[in-house]
């Protein structure tokens, strides 16, 4: 059987550790290759370097969390090199407007201020005991994640911020997307909350939505067996990708 290219987009300060619990129960007929946006500082950008390192002209492309933002930029510049499409933990709009883009935009450089000033890990400490479902706090899952942002630097987190400020809204790409969609969103997910996922499944002709219970944001690392069966469905056209 030829062998088809997975193209796997990590989130905000994760490397190829995001993915790495899945790689084992996907399936065999899709060789996976996990991207690495460098000090890239706009999705668009990150993106691009995608497309140019892509190791297949087409490939099914699955993002999480900023990865998702950056897989939808990738069909917003190439969709004819896109096969399939999964979103797993994100969301489509820009900034907000007003009051509420304000506070984002001051707690994401307060805790650039904090990887500066105190390193990644301390950062990490504070930032990532919102990211998980509450059993999984101060568990060998949550130490994973911890050291997965150890490894990365305030430079990077500061290109990655700035390229999140700056993100595009794709509201007007997302009834655009023709190729297999999947959508999934852990149901205890308070960053990328299971609603937005619900409006892009409105939003995205034939999308099917997978809720993974149990899990807060990081769900390739706290449910990656459940999170890899949905990919697999994803992958191989089978009705394990339903809602539920």
């Amino acid at each position: 059987m030829t062998s088809s290219t997975l193209v796997l987009l990590p989130g905000l300060m994760c490397d190829a550790d995001v993915w790495a619990p899945l790689v084992p129960h996907l399936p065999t007929s899709h060789t996976p290759w996990v991207a690495d946006y460098g000090l890239s500082n706009s999705l668009t950008a990150m993106a691009q370097r995608v497309l140019q390192q892509a190791p297949a002209e087409h490939f099914a492309v699955a993002g999480h969390s900023m990865g998702g933002r950056v897989a939808l930029e990738v069909v917003r510049q190439a969709p004819e090199r896109v096969e399939r499409l999964a979103l797993l933990d994100t969301g489509f709009q820009g900034l907000a407007e007003g009051e509420a883009g304000g506070i984002e935009r001051a707690g994401r450089y307060q805790l650039l201020e904090l990887a500066r000033t105190q390193g990644m890990r301390a950062m990490g400490q504070q930032w990532a005991r919102g990211m998980v479902h509450p059993k999984q706090l101060d568990t060998p899952v949550f130490e994973a994640i911890l050291q997965m942002i150890s490894r990365q630097t305030p430079d990077m987190f500061a290109s990655q911020i700035q390229a999140l400020l700056a993100r595009p809204d794709a509201s007007t790409l997302l009834p655009q997307i023709h190729c297999p969609t999947l959508l999934l969103c852990g149901r205890e997910d308070v960053w990328s909350p299971l609603a937005r996922h619900e409006v892009m499944q409105q939003a995205i002709a034939g999308a099917h939505l997978k809720v993974i219970e149990m899990s807060g944001h990081m769900t390739t690392m706290e449910q990656p067996q459940a999170v890899s069966r949905a990919l697999e469905a994803w992958l191989m056209d089978t009705d394990e990708k339903a809602e539920g």
